[in-house]
C-alpha cells in the first residue's frame, strides 16, 4: 500500500516537513513582530524564504553567465586550433578525409539497419510529448505540496495543542516520548547535516578553485547543497568531469591530469567528510558511529528512496530509543520531566 500510494504521501510528507522547520520562524514574526493573523506571518515567512533563495541564485547567475561564456570561446579556440596531426598519422588522416567526401547520404539511407533505426526513433517522438505532459503533472504536484505548506503553517499551532488527544490515555506517556525524542533528534540531525554540508561546500569551492577548474568556486556550493541528502554529492560528479574537459581546452593541459586532480578533492574531501565531520558532528549528535549511519542510510535509502535518506538518522535514533524503552524495559519520560528538559 506504501509504494502504491508513494506518489500521493510524497508531496505532504515533504511539506510537513518543511513546515515544522519553518513553524518556529513563523511563530517569531507571529508573536515577537506582533503580526495579528497568523495567515499573515505565514505569508512573510514564504516571501522570506523564497527571496532568500531567488537572492541566491540571483547572486550566482552572473558569476555561472561569465564563466559559460569563457568557456565557450576556450572550446571555440580549442577546436579551431586542433592539431589532427597530434593524433592521427598522415595515412590516417587520408583515410579519414578519403571517407567522408566518399560519403553519400542517399547510400547510407538505404542500409536496412539505418531505415529501421529511424522507424524505431519515430515512435521516441511520442514519448517525447508524453515526457511533456510528465513535467505538467510534476508542476501539478508542487502546486499541490505548496498548498499542504500553506494549510499545515496555518494550522500548526493547533496540531501542537491537540495532537495528544487522539491517543489512548493508557499510551499517552509512551506517545509522547516518542515524539519529543523525535522532534528533538530531527532538530539536531538538520542542524548537524546543515552544518556538515556548509563545510563540505567551502571544501570542494576552494578544491576546484586551487585545481584551475572553470566555476570551481559555484561548482562546489552546489556540492554543498546536495550534500544536505548524505552522499547525494556523487551527482555532480559528472558535471565536474564535463567542466575538467573545459579546463583542458582552455589550458593545454592533458585530459588526465585535470581529472587526476578533481578525483583528488573529491577523494579528500569525502574522506575528511567520512572520517573527520560526520563521526564528529552527526555522531555526536545522534550517538551512532560512521559504520551505524552508513548502515542506516543505506537501509531507509533503500526503504523509502530519498526522503528515507533524508530523515534515515533520526529514524534511527527513534528506532534504538523504542529499543531501549520496549525491549530493555527503560523507562519512558514523563511529560513534567520532558518539559524541564
Amino acid at each position: 500500500m506504501f509504494s502504491r500510494l508513494y506518489g500521493i504521501l510524497l508531496p505532504f510528507f515533504v511539506s510537513f516537513l518543511l513546515a515544522w522547520l519553518l513553524d518556529p520562524l513563523v511563530s517569531f514574526i507571529q508573536h515577537k513582530c506582533r503580526v495579528k493573523f497568523r495567515i499573515l506571518s505565514v505569508a512573510i515567512t514564504l516571501i522570506l524564504f523564497v527571496g532568500l533563495m531567488t537572492l541566491g541564485v540571483y547572486l550566482l547567475i552572473p558569476a555561472v553567465e561569465r564563466e559559460v561564456k569563457k568557456s565557450a570561446v576556450a572550446v571555440e579556440q580549442y577546436f579551431d586550433n586542433f592539431d589532427a596531426s597530434r593524433y592521427l598519422t598522415d595515412e590516417q588522416q587520408a583515410k579519414v578525409q578519403e571517407t567522408l567526401d566518399g560519403l553519400n547520404l542517399r547510400s547510407v539511407l538505404s542500409y536496412p539497419e539505418v531505415r529501421d533505426g529511424i522507424k524505431s526513433f519515430l515512435p521516441k517522438i511520442g514519448g517525447w510529448i508524453t515526457g511533456g505532459l510528465s513535467w505538467l503533472s510534476e508542476l501539478l504536484v508542487i502546486f499541490i505540496g505548496l498548498l499542504y505548506l500553506i494549510f499545515l503553517l496555518i494550522s500548526f499551532p493547533s496540531i501542537r495543542a491537540n495532537w495528544r488527544s487522539y491517543i489512548p490515555k493508557k499510551h499517552l506517556s509512551a506517545v509522547s516520548t516518542i515524539v519529543h525524542e523525535l522532534s528533538v533528534n530531527m532538530n539536531a540531525y538538520f542542524r548537524g547535516q546543515g552544518l556538515i554540508a556548509l563545510c563540505v561546500g567551502i571544501l570542494f569551492a576552494i578544491g576546484f578553485t586551487l585545481i584551475g577548474m572553470p566555476m570551481g568556486f559555484v561548482m562546489g556550493l552546489i556540492i554543498g547543497v546536495l550534500n544536505l541528502v548524505p552522499y547525494m554529492q556523487a551527482l555532480g560528479i559528472p558535471p565536474c568531469i564535463i567542466l575538467c574537459l573545459v579546463q583542458s581546452a582552455q589550458t593545454g593541459q592533458p585530459v588526465w591530469l585535470t581529472l587526476l586532480l578533481m578525483a583528488i578533492v573529491f577523494i579528500v574531501v569525502q574522506t575528511f567528510q567520512d572520517m573527520v565531520l560526520t563521526p564528529k558532528i552527526m555522531g555526536k549528535v545522534t550517538g551512532l558511529g560512521p559504520a551505524a549511519i552508513l548502515l542506516s542510510l543505506s537501509f531507509w535509502g533503500a526503504l523509502m528512496g530519498v526522503v528515507g535518506m533524508i530523515i534515515a538518522l533520526p529514524l534511527t535514533s527513534l528506532g534504538i530509543s523504542c529499543y531501549k524503552h520496549y525491549v530493555l524495559g527503560e523507562p519512558f519520560v514523563s511529560e513534567r520531566e520532558m518539559g524541564r528538559t
